[in-house]
């Protein structure tokens, strides 16, 4: 029984490992999709879309912000910035034309 505990301790660092560069890789990844939510929210013509890639990027943000472990910043964030603002562009948006010139 002592043979599997040692094998089981050795293996715990090699998980932590890997699992800490999976970490990496996902923030890595959300890194690159807050990018290329502001890239599109600022090339595209409809305003709607850029309003609601804008609360993509809020949403993503909080997610980050969890993952820094700041749980109240990451819910303030996705209750103003992905949701309220989110919701008070859009109105906006749907009163006025919508469309940029």
């Amino acid at each position: 029984m002592t043979n599997m505990l040692k094998i089981k301790e050795k293996q715990e660092p090699k998980r932590r490992r890997k699992m800490a560069e999976l970490l990496q890789y996902f923030m890595l990844f959300l890194i690159v999709l807050m990018l290329a939510l502001a890239l599109f929210a600022v090339k595209t013509k409809d305003l709607l879309s850029a309003v609601i890639a804008s609360g993509f990027i809020s949403l993503v943000a909080s997610i980050v912000y969890l993952y820094l472990q700041a749980p109240d910043v990451a819910m303030t964030e996705a209750a103003i910035g992905a949701g309220i603002t989110t919701l008070i562009f859009v109105i906006t948006v749907r009163k006025t034309k919508g469309k940029e010139k």
